[in-house]
């Protein structure tokens, strides 16, 4: 998903973010007291993140996780700010799942890369979503090829690394889950993204 641009010029709280978030028509993420709006994601991104969610959840059946869609939000709490997101999908598990109007300790965040939130997914998102405690593994996916850019926790801090090719598979041992490309891609046409300036 994309975000337009700011919708309020002056910071408001996190309550009054929340409360207008129960009511309103679209869905908006909050960065340090602002609102930014989310538009709809083109088909490719939409399929992918349905499929990527539908492989994660049919695999946690019986498990102490669940995989969430792109309503759930995510709250990141850092010593400097306040922020949600919604992500493509997101992982939770066990004790840390939360029956209220957001989660914020997930397991797994995925997001779908398109033009238009590259430039958040890999910083400002990045480094958000790396400060959490809970967090094992960032995923961001590829809309123009097979590929996967893989953010996983180790004892010495995060590693990158990069999964690609529809013939290769993604191991997610920190929830028992195995991503083979093929079915995150499939039923995609890979064709270029329309450049959003134009």
């Amino acid at each position: 998903m994309s975000i337009s641009g700011s919708e309020r010029l002056s910071p408001i709280s996190v309550q009054d973010y929340l409360d207008g978030e129960a009511k309103a028509r679209r869905k908006h993420e909050y960065v340090a007291g602002r609102i930014y709006a989310m538009v709809g994601g083109r088909f490719a991104h939409n399929l992918i993140a349905s499929n990527v969610l539908i492989e994660i959840g049919s695999q946690l059946k019986g498990t102490p996780c669940r995989a969430l869609n792109s309503d759930s939000k995510v709250k990141v709490q850092t010593a400097a700010q306040t922020l949600f997101y919604y992500p493509d999908v997101s992982v939770v598990c066990g004790d840390n799942i939360r029956d209220g109007v957001f989660q914020d300790q997930p397991a797994i965040v995925v997001e779908v890369l398109s033009k238009s939130t590259r430039r958040a997914d890999e910083g400002e998102k990045l480094k958000s979503y790396l400060s959490l405690d809970s967090l094992a593994v960032y995923l961001l996916v590829e809309q123009e090829f097979a590929a996967v850019t893989v953010h996983r926790r180790t004892s010495s801090g995060f590693e990158r690394s990069v999964v690609q090719g529809l013939d290769a598979s993604l191991e997610l041992p920190e929830i028992g889950v195995r991503l083979p490309l093929q079915s995150i891609y499939a039923g995609v046409t890979f064709q270029p993204e329309p450049d959003p300036a134009e």
